[in-house]
This record gives C-alpha cells, structure tokens and sequence, in this order.
C-alpha cells in the first residue's frame, strides 16, 4: 500500500507470476479501494496470451506493473472500464442468427458441424434438386426455394453437393444425396 495525502491509497500485489489466485487477490482488494495493481517480474518474452491477459485485467479494473533489477515498468493502469462494441461483428452475428430457420445447434456440443444460414439454403437448393434427374437453372431454383443467391451457391458449390453437367444446369451429386439423407432440408424461405 502506498499513501500520499490528498491522493487515495493505491494497493500494490505482488506475486512472482501472473496467474488466477493473483487476479482474484486484486478483485478482492477493489473491494476496499479503488486503485489496485498487480505486479509480477517482467518475462523475457512476454507470451501470445499477453493481450488476452491485459484484456481481462482492463475489463476487471486492475493495473498491471512489471519488475526487472530493481525497474518498475507499467503497462496497464486501474481504471473503469467501458467495453467498445464491435458494431460490425455483431450485425454480422445477428444477421446470421436471423437468417436461420429455428435454432438447429444443440448447445454445448463440440465436434460437429453447425448449421449455418449458408448451410440451410443450400439444404434447401439440394431437396428443390433431388427429384429433377435432368438439373434446373439457377434462377427456377432461386423462384422455388426463396434463396436469391442460388446462382453463387450452386457455382461456388462449397460442399460439393452441385453437379454442373451443362450450360446453366445443375443437378444434384452424390454427396448432395447423402446430406439430405444426414440433414432433414429447411422449409424454403417465405
């Protein structure tokens, strides 16, 4: 601690490594003031979990100070913190999310593929496909399904699902089969 009439205290922590038991002392020492800073030696590299760490110490209100031979290096100082939205992710995020027919993720799954908005239209261009042996235009796909941009889906054909026999006709591949089979196709959009 370290008191200098008319400034407020400003506590110090001081640990030989900057890990969660450290974190929490500082958390809990806001409680009693405002100005609370960790400290630990300075590495000689500091590790790509540098940002990240700074990040939470932002966020949380800490300082954070470095110690080399006697040398007291700052690089973080406490103060509130008021997060800066990334206006453009999370317009990207909601548009996405809207564009999704229901919520067909199960949360807290890992190692399968999640069902995108990308991935339910080009469900629905696969089951407009599946009966037509002989393959349509892109735009009769566009009209029946509601998936305006069917023409860049069957091209980029990013799953493999669209085969392309002839000028201006698709058809559906193999592949395209076994997904409708694995992945019950979307209603098409209204």
């Amino acid at each position: 601690m370290a008191c200098r009439d008319p400034d407020p205290p400003v506590i110090v922590e001081l640990k030989t490594a900057l890990n969660l038991p450290l974190i929490l002392q500082g958390v809990a020492r806001q409680g009693l003031f405002d100005h609370v800073y960790l400290a630990v030696p300075q590495p000689i590299k500091w590790t790509h979990r540098y940002r990240d760490l700074t990040a939470l110490l932002r966020r949380l209100g800490l300082g954070l100070l470095t110690v080399r031979e006697g040398r007291v290096e700052p690089h973080l100082d406490p103060a509130p913190y008021q997060p800066r939205k990334n206006i453009t992710k999370a317009a990207r995020m909601l548009r996405e999310f809207q564009k999704r027919d229901g919520d067909p993720n199960t949360g807290g799954t890992t190692g399968i593929k999640r069902m995108t908005a990308y991935r339910q239209d080009a469900l629905r261009l696969a089951a407009a496909l599946a009966p037509l042996a002989e393959g349509t235009s892109p735009a009769v796909l566009a009209r029946a399904t509601g998936v305006t941009r069917a023409g860049a889906f069957l091209r980029d054909n990013h799953y493999g699902w669209f085969d392309h026999p002839a000028k201006g006709r698709y058809t559906l591949s193999p592949a395209g089969h076994g997904a409708l089979f694995q992945h019950a196709p979307p209603s098409p959009i209204p």
